[in-house]
């Protein structure tokens, strides 16, 4: 049997069933692999759920045991992704339902058609762009936290990981029409959000020290 290397992970010419069949055979050592590749997309899922980095953390490993444990329940025929992440929204809603904040995420709505929300950019940035794009992103984010759970789950999963409506409506137990509906809800809801940003009237602030320095320079060419 081929030795696979745990460093080449995310070398998806390893096949998910190969490395699922090998661990349930006795090489529990390669379920790092699975975990590793999938390490982003259940941070994310359930980021949307919760805010708390140590709480996500814990959930994250407690779905991983969870999924590991029962492994062998797994069917080789659909991605293990998908299986994972709905182990991790039980975990979130479990925890969210402790803490008395249950949300029915699977209510069936009106089917909408929907537009993208898109903020695409891959130049070279200089510091000031970065600094410029770090700021955007923080602002969106910001903006997809304060989203009802069941619109900030759904814009995560499609949006920021790509996940296909077949995908979402599985974990989340949904039609793809209502999938859609939220889709759309959620930039609908984004963009609104932005707009109050853009629209502030605070922004691009010309005050205190540099307005000083700009006056004193000006007084001093005008004597």
């Amino acid at each position: 049997m081929e030795a696979i290397n745990i460093n080449d992970f995310n070398n998806h010419k390893i096949k998910e069933s190969e490395v699922i069949k090998r661990i349930l055979g006795g090489e529990k050592e390669l379920y790092e692999i699975l975990v590793r590749r999938n390490n982003q997309k259940l941070y994310r899922v359930i980021r949307g759920y919760l805010k708390d980095e140590a709480e996500i953390e814990d959930i994250m490993q407690d779905s991983y045991v969870k999924a590991f444990t029962k492994l062998y329940q797994f069917r080789l025929d659909s991605a293990f992704s998908t299986w994972l992440i709905r182990i991790g929204i039980n975990e979130s809603l479990a925890r969210l339902k402790e803490k008395g904040k249950l949300y029915r995420l699977n209510e069936q709505s009106d089917n909408l058609s929907y537009t993208t929300l898109e903020i695409p950019d891959n130049r070279q940035l200089n510091p000031q762009d970065k600094m410029i794009r770090n700021e955007a992103k923080q602002i969106l984010e910001n903006a997809i936290d304060s989203l009802d759970i069941k619109y900030k789950t759904v814009y995560i999963m499609k949006e920021v990981e790509e996940m296909s409506l077949k995908e979402i409506s599985i974990v989340l137990n949904l039609t793809v029409a209502n999938v859609k509906v939220r889709l759309h809800r959620s930039k609908e809801m984004l963009k609104e959000k932005l707009y109050e940003v853009a629209n502030n009237k605070n922004i691009f602030e010309f005050g205190f020290s540099r307005c000083d320095r700009i006056t004193e320079n000006v007084m001093k060419l005008t004597k």
